[in-house]
C-alpha cells in the first residue's frame, strides 16, 4: 500500500494545497506532507483554511492565527474565517479614511457592515490572507501547505483571483472615466489637477488589481504551485474529485495528483467488511480508471486516528 508512485516530485513546489470533500482526511494527509518536507530540510508552513479546524487536534496543540512552531523547521496556523474578514473589512475602512466626505463615509461604513455579512466575504478575507502568505514564500518560508475547506468553498476561494480581476478593471474604468470629467473642470479650479493625480481611490483599486494579478499568477504557475486531491475509494468523493479537477484545470490551476485514503487490509476475516471491501474494490477500479496517471500515492485504512508525532509520521513516512 506504499503506493506506485512516490511524492518526491511535489517537494519543488512552494505551495501545495490539499484538497477534496469534507471527511476524506485532508488534514491527516497535509500534516503528514508538511512534516515529511520539514525533515527534508525545507522550513514549511502548514495552515488551514478549514472553518472546522483539526490541525491543531492533530498536532496536538493549540494554534491561532499567527505561526507557531511544531516541530523542526515545521510552523503551523489556523485562519479563523471570521476573523480575517473583519480585519479585511477594517482594513478597507482604514483606506478610505480621509479619501472621502464625512457623508460619504458614513455611507461606505453602512455598505462595509453590510459586507461583511454578505455571501464571498469570507473567501476575500482568507484570500487577501493568502496574498501575504504568498510574500513569505522564498523568505521567511521555503515551502506552504494549505489544508483547505471542503471542495466547494475552496473553489470559489480560487477563482476569486480571475472574478476579482474583472471587477476591479470595471472600476479602475469608472473610476477614470469620474478623473477625465474632473480634469475637464480643472482648467476653471486648478486645484482639481493635483487631486486627480493623487487620487487615493485610484491607487487602492490599482494596488488591489495588483495583488489579485499577483495570486493569479502564482496559482496557474505549475513550476511554483499545484493541487493535490485526497478522496476515499466512495462514491461521492470520486464524483466531486472528478469535477473539482476538470474545474480546476478549466482555470489553469495545475492539479499534480490525488491520494487515496483510508484503503482497507486484504486480509480481512468479518464476513460483513470483506463484502464492504468487495464494493471498495469497485471504486479503487474506478479511481484507476479515471485517475490512474494522477495517483500519487494509496495510504492504509489505520487502525487509530491520526494524532500525533507517531501517527502523523506513519503516514509521512508513505510519502517518501
Amino acid at each position: 500500500m506504499e503506493g506506485e508512485k512516490v511524492m518526491s516530485g511535489l517537494v519543488d513546489k512552494e505551495i501545495i494545497f490539499f484538497g477534496g470533500k469534507g471527511g476524506v482526511g485532508k488534514t491527516s494527509c497535509s500534516s503528514a506532507y508538511s512534516l515529511n518536507l520539514a525533515r527534508k530540510g525545507y522550513k514549511t508552513l502548514v495552515l488551514s483554511t478549514d472553518p472546522a479546524h483539526s490541525l491543531g487536534q492533530i498536532f496536538q496543540v493549540e494554534l491561532g492565527d499567527e505561526p507557531k512552531k511544531l516541530d523542526t523547521n515545521l510552523y503551523g496556523i489556523e485562519i479563523d474565517p471570521e476573523t480575517e474578514s473583519r480585519k479585511y473589512i477594517n482594513r478597507i475602512r482604514e483606506q478610505m479614511q480621509g479619501s472621502f466626505s464625512a457623508n460619504i463615509i458614513i455611507e461606505i461604513q453602512r455598505q462595509l457592515d453590510a459586507a461583511y455579512h454578505s455571501p464571498g466575504a469570507e473567501e476575500a478575507a482568507i484570500f487577501d490572507r493568502f496574498i501575504e502568505i504568498i510574500d513569505m514564500v522564498g523568505t521567511e518560508y521555503q515551502r506552504v501547505v494549505f489544508d483547505t475547506a471542503p471542495t466547494g468553498h475552496t473553489l470559489r476561494l480560487l477563482s476569486l483571483p480571475e472574478l476579482m480581476g474583472q471587477w476591479l478593471q470595471g472600476m479602475i474604468e469608472r473610476r477614470r472615466n469620474v478623473n477625465d470629467m474632473m480634469r475637464m473642470a480643472s482648467v476653471v479650479d486648478k486645484s482639481l489637477e493635483e487631486r486627480i493625480n493623487e487620487d487615493p481611490v485610484m491607487k487602492i483599486l490599482l494596488d488591489r488589481k495588483q495583488r489579485f494579478e499577483k495570486a493569479r499568477g502564482f496559482l496557474v504557475d505549475d513550476k511554483r504551485a499545484g493541487f493535490v486531491f485526497v478522496l476515499n475509494p466512495q462514491q461521492l468523493p470520486i464524483l466531486e474529485t472528478e469535477k473539482a479537477v476538470d474545474f480546476l484545470e478549466r482555470n489553469g490551476i495545475p492539479v499534480e495528483g490525488i491520494i487515496i485514503n483510508r484503503i482497507m487490509p486484504e486480509n480481512i476475516d468479518s464476513e460483513f467488511f470483506s463484502k464492504r471491501k468487495q464494493v471498495e474494490d469497485g471504486y479503487l477500479k474506478q479511481i484507476e480508471e479515471k485517475f490512474g496517471d494522477r495517483i500519487l500515492c494509496r495510504i492504509p485504512l489505520m487502525e487509530y486516528d491520526i494524532s500525533g508525532y507517531e501517527s502523523i509520521d506513519r503516514v509521512a513516512k508513505i510519502f517518501g
